[in-house]
């Protein structure tokens, strides 16, 4: 950073990027003498967003190790492609003791933004029903001395409302029109064919600043994906929401869509410790969606038997697939290292296993380039995280071999990236369904949801399956996943299918268990934990079927039922 250069420039400059450390004493004094590296934000947690500018991440490297490669964000994408009744939801609000349907409560909506235009997101009299919109993608005011992004008021979308040319004022839109959907889903107003789960909650609503392309980069995202954002990115928001809802004295339910397969998917990253620190927090319910990947066929699961007998996983890629990014994880036991065989037979030959180690590679009878990367021990347990990269892969079978150099437990998992994040034609010949809950649901105490067809009263055939990579049961229960009608930018109702509109049902219903537990003073101290406590108990299950279960959780979403076990 020049010495000259204001702090705001240097965050918004192409060349630098965003990673989030624990906010300590040797931390802040490892950077007093490094003006390239930047502390902003505290968040929940204890912990501390930094910027630093991309020319020093060697440096990083070298001075931190693995520490610096897991404090880097990860890359999240969207989780969407009769419901209220299914759910319960609609005999809660009509239910004459009980009445709930919001009032009182905020529905924080971290995703792609809103149409704060339309009509189930205002009031009778043409004001708007959202508290707050926090825009990361441009800047301005922002208040918790957050790093980017601007925040309009509710007078400014009023005042936007009112006046012939509502953008000029308050300039948010959807153009994914994910988040507005999310937001109709969770807390629209009624209208003649249309009503939310909690239609009297008022809204916070994070539009997401995009993944920088360092990220993209790093993490091989398609170019044609435009979704995708950093983990960093979608802290800031929910740490927006939980202080603009502590500052306005009203609990918040926050619905969060997006997913991950960069990571562990064992509870313990940066990231789902946030999640898990956010959900101990009264007054505040967080959702999370489990994702779409059971019949991705992107995760493999397998075993080494003894240093003397390789593993060999294929894995099947189609015609221009173009680049495959492959995450291997093992245990902290354990020490393993690769090699990979190309579809024409070209070998890379085995790698050694060393912390930061890498070796890149173009093949000389094909266009392709193959990386890999060791990292270890990572943050929490320890664990190994081995790295393929193939860049520009050629059709085929390419074999990948893991050998054990330390080898005590034996087990590893590979996770590909989630849909839309690689090739369609990209999978595993022999994949595992398991552990297929994408990150951050894969955290500890949050509510995680995963889908069912209410229509046909079956799974939702693409809902993940847990449990997460430590054998904790995920996802708690599941909502309705399939068709779900909700409102769309421009074009009014529509339908879509996918665990992040079953994850905003269930924030509907946490919002008006909020308004019975805090707003009603039932349950002053309420939090995520005892909301999904109630969830889980009321949740409907089939005769003949075992419960927990890695597909359904503890059963079907029904908030009324939960309400009848309190009596």
């Amino acid at each position: 950073m020049n010495i000259n250069q204001p702090i705001s420039e240097f965050i918004d400059a192409p060349n630098t990027l965003e990673f989030i450390v624990p906010n300590t004493e040797y931390f802040l004094q490892f950077i007093q003498d490094k003006p390239y590296i930047i502390a902003t934000t505290e968040l929940t947690g204890d912990l501390l967003l930094a910027y630093v500018d991309q020319a020093y991440t060697d440096e990083l490297f070298d001075e931190l190790g693995s520490f610096f490669q897991f404090a880097q964000s990860t890359v999240l994408g969207l989780l969407g492609e009769r419901e209220l009744a299914a759910a319960g939801i609609l005999e809660v609000q009509e239910q004459p003791f009980l009445r709930l349907r919001g009032q009182g409560v905020l529905v924080g909506i971290i995703d792609t933004g809103i149409d704060y235009t339309s009509d189930v997101f205002r009031y009778e009299d043409g004001t708007s029903k959202i508290a707050a919109i926090y825009d990361q993608t441009t800047r301005g005011q922002v208040p918790y001395g957050l790093s980017v992004g601007i925040e309009y008021s509710q007078e400014q979308i009023n005042q936007a409302l009112a006046s012939d040319d509502p953008l000029s004022i308050v300039p948010v839109t959807d153009p994914v029109g994910h988040g507005t959907f999310l937001a109709s889903v969770a807390a629209g107003r009624d209208t003649e064919d249309f009503i939310g789960a909690a239609p009297d909650a008022e809204l916070l609503v994070v539009k997401l600043k995009p993944a920088r392309e360092y990220y993209r980069r790093k993490f091989l995202v398609p170019p044609e994906q435009e979704n995708a954002y950093s983990s960093a990115t979608v802290m800031l928001g929910i740490d927006y929401a939980v202080r603009k809802a502590q500052d306005l004295g009203r609990p918040v339910a926050i619905c969060l869509g997006l997913g991950t397969n960069f990571g562990s998917h064992g509870g313990l990253s940066v990231f789902e410790q946030y999640i898990a620190t956010i959900s101990r927090l009264p007054a505040v319910a967080l959702t999370l969606a489990v994702g779409n990947e059971v019949n991705a066929r992107h995760h493999y699961l397998g075993t080494i038997e003894d240093m003397q007998q390789p593993h060999r996983v294929e894995l099947r890629v189609g015609d221009d697939a173009g680049d495959i990014y492959l995450s291997i994880w093992s245990s902290a036991a354990d020490r393993i290292a690769v090699s990979i065989t190309s579809p024409a037979g070209e070998v890379v030959e085995r790698v050694p296993a060393v912390d930061l180690g890498s070796l890149e590679r173009r093949l000389i009878l094909e266009p392709a380039t193959v990386i890999v990367e060791y990292y270890f021990p990572t943050l929490g347990k320890g664990a190994q995280n081995t790295v393929i990269k193939i860049l520009n892969a050629t059709p085929g079978i390419w074999t990948i071999t893991l050998y054990g150099e330390i080898i005590l437990e034996g087990t590893f998992h590979i996770w590909l990236p989630i849909r839309g994040f690689v090739s369609p034609n990209v999978e595993f010949l022999l994949p595992n369904p398991y552990y297929t809950v994408v990150i951050p649901a894969t955290t500890f105490q949050a509510l995680t949801t995963g889908g069912y067809n209410d229509i046909q009263n079956s799974l939702y055939e693409q809902s993940s399956w847990g449990p997460n990579a430590l054998e904790l049961q995920v996802p708690d229960l599941v909502a309705p996943a399939v068709e779900v009608v909700g409102v769309y930018p421009l074009i009014g109702l529509g339908t879509m299918t996918g665990t992040s509109v079953a994850a905003a049902i269930t924030t509907g219903a946490a919002a008006l268990a909020l308004e019975w537990g805090i707003v009603r003073g039932n349950y002053l101290s309420m939090c995520t934990c005892q909301i999904r406590a109630y969830l889980i108990r009321g949740a409907i299950r089939m005769p003949g079927v075992e419960y927990p279960n890695p597909q359904t959780g503890y059963g079907q979403l029904n908030l009324f039922n939960a309400f009848n076990l309190l009596r």
